[in-house]
């Protein structure tokens, strides 16, 4: 059985339709990229798939379970959890109290969520920036919050959005590293990233979307070489 299920996903937004018939299945412990230009609908999906949004059409599964037209707090209860390309730490609360947000999911008792917290700030490498306000943090370390908060919640499913998006250069290789760590712990993974060195490193099948429709899906050489794939997005240089 597919972990994640994703099966006929249509959305639309007025006249546009940022989705068009998605259908995907995820295996458990999978990476999957998701790459396409600006406007091709990924960030979209992932709204569908963590029940921020209601799809027109299709229906998203979790081990055979209906997602569709669950809240998102109760589609990370059940075990998706994501990130977000525009990073969203609450500003005003240490670095520690945002990650036991996400851990309060799990458990009532406040003295283990502390405890959990700062066990994933210490995995995401932000062990020492706990007690610091979430404002203090650069992007780079902002990215880490996001992964510790979303792991808090014990998912099954992890979408990563943009994970090295806005990110020094130097700063890149720690996060890389990062999602190879999750992953090698089995969990499974779906990760946006328009960074290509980066995504066909870590991925182990990628998934291509234009204008809001999947061009091509598989592994990392086949789909970079797909004639689609090239002329959508990443241009003929890329290919030679």
């Amino acid at each position: 059985m597919s972990r994640l299920s994703v099966s006929g996903i249509t959305k639309r937004f007025g006249g546009i339709t940022a989705n068009r018939d998605i259908s995907f299945d995820v295996a458990p412990g999978e990476l999957v990229g998701i790459i396409g230009p600006n406007g091709s609908g990924k960030s979209t999906l992932f709204e569908v798939i963590s029940g921020f949004s209601r799809p027109d059409a299709g229906e998203v599964r979790l081990d055979g379970g209906r997602l569709t037209g669950l809240p998102p707090d109760r589609v990370c209860r059940l075990g998706v959890a994501r990130t977000f390309q525009k990073l969203r730490p609450f500003a005003g609360l240490t670095v520690v109290d945002n990650v036991m947000i996400g851990a309060l999911t799990r458990t009532r008792d406040v003295r283990h969520a502390r405890t959990r917290a700062r066990d994933l700030l210490d995995r995401v490498g932000l062990a020492e920036k706990a007690d610091a306000p979430a404002r203090t943090l650069s992007t780079g370390q902002r990215k880490r919050l996001e992964l510790a908060r979303a792991l808090a919640t014990e998912p099954q499913v992890l979408l990563l959005d943009e994970v090295t998006g806005g990110v020094d250069q130097r700063s890149i290789p720690g996060l890389v590293q990062l999602v190879r760590d999750l992953h090698r712990d089995g969990l499974t993974l779906l990760v946006i990233e328009h960074n290509m060195r980066v995504i066909t490193a870590v991925a182990q099948r990628i998934l291509a979307l234009y204008l809001g429709e999947k061009i091509a899906d598989g592994p990392p050489d086949t789909v970079t070489r797909d004639r689609r794939v090239v002329e959508a997005y990443l241009g003929q240089a890329y290919a030679q």
